[in-house]
């Protein structure tokens, strides 16, 4: 596919081949954008910028709710180049494609709410018949920055929010996913979004992403993807505002008072989704003595039944990861903790890029598996004595995305709530769950920021005071 830059598709004489991660086969090209493409996508977005914010709200309603018509129209389409270019379930991806029909809707709806508020002056002192009131205006020029296990949703949940703020967007899909992304502007401008209001350059983040992020004419960066990348952008994005959404080590913790049948569903669900390739993926498993075995029985057989394969075989339940050498890495970190006295219960197993669901029990909370983030169909069980060591274990991170918590007792349901240092808390039921409406965001070194389409506008939007005198 050719990317889209400046209002026209472009080819370039060099190209990235993107491959099935199932097996390996080359399913099409895109081209290597340099710093030319960058300047020239930047250069068309200030115009698209202008001409964004002289778009009337109800017209940018239109716009979006028209992409969401399509599709919706195209799901099956769609899901099949998720599930190709990621190593998606057919599944999954369907799921996706879905969520992110529902995330143009409410991005489309939020396009019509932009406004501001009336202020009090009167209550200050010496304000006499001064009135003074806020304006929400678009930032201007917005670079996305997406990964690849959400390569549609995520994309989504940026470029939405962006079009529906009245901003133009440069969009970076990651290398591994950018034909679902290319896919999504073509719906974008058969839309009616002005060609200069979006513009997708593909290429090496390591390559052009720098220059994304530093460019004076950008005032907003969005970000999702791992905390070191992160880190490096906000130190190049300087005076911009920033939305980083950074990745986790979610903590599931099990009292003694828990359903248990519900909750091996849960982390099955938790841990397993997209191989293990989820943000907020259960991955620390935290269980109290009383029940710790008893979970661990009820656990295994629900793993060691999930289907693994092909991505495209409907009878399979989970994919491959998306490159073989991060499939290497699990594998590795997992070697490591059995080789430190962890006890493997099923799964390390490893061909290419599939590496089988895998259970991990008595594993040392200071290991790499359990202390780093692990990205990976994994989930390391480890024993702790009562709720306070369970939010201690939970709390002893850099990391604070998601937690969750199974328990019947609404004391220690309220003590984790408030103790737990986490963006997202879930109380019986696992750390992977989101509705596309709500508030999402990490704290700590989860990143910053919060997106879902209206608070997502908030961070794409800027406040002027108006006083008249």
């Amino acid at each position: 596919m050719k990317m889209y830059v400046e209002g026209r598709w472009r080819e370039r004489a060099q190209s990235i081949e993107v491959c099935n991660p199932y097996d390996g086969s080359i399913i099409d090209t895109v081209p290597r954008a340099g710093l030319t493409d960058v300047n020239a996508a930047l250069r068309g977005a200030v115009r698209g910028a202008a001409a964004m914010a002289k778009t009337a709200g109800y017209d940018r309603y239109v716009m979006l709710r028209t992409a969401a018509q399509k599709m919706d129209q195209q799901q099956e389409d769609l899901a099949r180049t998720i599930s190709l270019e990621a190593g998606k379930t057919l599944a999954e991806a369907r799921v996706e494609v879905s969520r992110a029909v529902q995330t143009i809707e409410l991005s489309s709806e939020e396009a019509k709410r932009l406004g501001g508020e009336v202020l009090p002056l009167d209550g200050a002192p010496g304000a006499g018949s001064r009135l003074g009131l806020t304006l929400r205006v678009p930032c201007g020029v917005v670079v996305a920055i997406t990964p690849f296990n959400f390569p549609l949703n995520l994309v989504c949940h940026k470029v939405g929010p962006a079009l529906a703020a009245g901003n133009s967007v440069v969009l970076k899909p990651a290398s591994d996913t950018p034909l679902i992304a290319l896919r999504f502007v073509e719906i974008l401008l058969e839309s009616g979004i002005p060609p200069l209001a979006v513009a997708c350059v593909t290429g090496s983040g390591g390559e052009i992403g720098k220059a994304l992020c530093g460019d004076p004419r950008v005032r907003k960066v969005s970000f999702t993807g791992s905390r070191d990348v992160g880190g490096e952008i906000c130190r190049t994005a300087g005076l911009k505002k920033v939305t980083m959404e950074l990745g986790s080590n979610s903590p599931l913790v099990i009292m003694e008072d828990a359903d248990l049948e519900k909750v091996a569903h849960a982390t099955v669900a938790s841990g397993y989704a997209n191989a293990g390739q989820v943000c907020i993926s259960a991955q620390r498993i935290l269980v109290t003595n009383a029940v710790y075995e008893d979970y661990l029985q009820v656990l295994q057989p629900r793993v060691e039944e999930i289907t693994v394969g092909d991505p495209l075989d409907e009878s399979n339940r989970m994919g491959p990861m998306i490159r073989q050498r991060d499939a290497e890495r699990v594998e590795q970190w997992v070697g490591e903790a059995v080789g430190s006295g962890a006890r493997l219960l099923c799964g390390h197993q490893r061909n290419g890029a599939v590496y089988h669901p895998t259970i991990l029990a008595d594993v040392d909370p200071s290991a790499r598996v359990s202390r780093d983030e692990l990205f990976g169909p994994a989930v390391a069980v480890s024993r702790v004595s009562d709720i306070h060591e369970a939010v201690r274990l939970a709390n002893d991170t850099n990391y604070g995305l998601s937690a969750a918590v199974f328990t019947q007792n609404i004391d220690h349901a309220l003590l984790f709530a408030r103790e737990v240092r986490s963006g997202n808390i879930h109380v019986n039921w696992g750390t992977v769950w989101r509705a596309d409406l709500m508030p999402y965001g990490g704290l700590k070194e989860s990143g910053m920021g919060k997106e879902g389409p209206k608070y997502a506008v908030e961070e794409m939007t800027e406040l002027k005071t108006i006083i008249f005198h």
